[in-house]
């Protein structure tokens, strides 16, 4: 049976800022998220985003609405220029309420022309985080910036299932299509990073997939990494959805431990990281 989304409404706005200070959970190296779209049509039923302001002040579900920033790339221009004349360090994460390579991206190429104007003023750390093999399609403006600026492409990959994917993600891009993205990246010579965040349920050979592709693996969970130490994926029914689907096993407030171990079996410790703490690529592209 097909699943089919709901229409999805797309408005354009200016926005009146790009770069937010980064704080909180981001408050470990980065100095600034950036967000090129307000709103995101994966609709993953775990993303922390809908339980944020910008969505519980909002009247249409999370999922169908999506906004896009027409202005964003000259809002990234003048507001790095700023920080620059301060000499400011401009250290990126893009990005942390939205995926900068939704399916929107294909027809607006928003996220392209941010990369654009970072090449012409680059940022010293960008880490892009997606759930979208269409990064690929930027391949060439990744390959130019890794030259100019600290560059981390980091590929969301919470499990190996398909059918786990579309319990928790199920209009998110499949899993193989990701791991070819990475594959094509990581053998351009671009530093890749799993992000196995949430963890989600995966098979024993969820570690041999990813070798060969990434140059970091990420660990987090819808306990420790949501930004309320479980509380936001509580009241979105994270809980319930596990043990609904007989996989309470997974939702232990430890899985992160149990989980790096399984990865340190076949990465070598220095390649594994865990949440918070240890989100901030430090020395991911040398």
């Amino acid at each position: 049976m097909k699943l089919v989304q709901m229409p999805i409404e797309i408005k354009d706005i200016l926005a009146r800022k790009l770069l937010s200070e980064a704080k909180g959970y981001l408050d470990v190296g980065f100095t600034h998220s950036l967000n090129p779209y307000s709103g995101c049509a994966f609709s993953c039923t775990y993303c922390y985003v809908r339980e944020m302001p910008i969505q519980r002040f909002k009247q249409i579900p999370w999922g169908e609405w999506v906004e896009i920033k027409r202005n964003a790339a000259e809002n990234y221009r003048n507001e790095v220029s700023k920080l620059r004349q301060k000499n400011k360090p401009v250290n990126i994460f893009m990005s942390s309420a939205t995926d900068p390579y939704q399916p929107i991206e294909r027809q607006a190429a928003i996220t392209r022309q941010i990369l654009q104007a970072m090449i012409e003023a680059p940022p010293d750390l960008l880490q892009i985080q997606t759930r979208s093999p269409l990064v690929t399609r930027d391949l060439d403006l990744l390959l130019k910036l890794k030259e100019i600026c600290q560059l981390l492409v980091s590929m969301t990959v919470e499990t190996d299932r398909e059918d786990i994917k579309r319990i928790f993600a199920p209009y998110a891009p499949g899993i193989k299509l990701r791991l070819k993205a990475l594959a094509e990246l990581h053998d351009a010579g671009i530093a890749t990073q799993a992000s196995v965040s949430p963890v989600l349920p995966f098979t024993p050979e969820f570690a041999d997939l990813l070798q060969g592709k990434v140059d970091r693996i990420w660990i987090d969970t819808l306990n420790i990494g949501d930004g309320s130490m479980g509380k936001r994926s509580a009241r979105l029914g994270m809980p319930q959805l596990f043990e609904t689907h007989g996989l309470a096993q997974w939702y232990e407030r430890n899985i992160h431990v149990r989980v790096a171990k399984y990865f340190q079996k076949t990465f070598p410790q220095e390649m594994i990281h865990i949440s918070r703490d240890q989100a901030f690529p430090i020395g991911s592209n040398e």
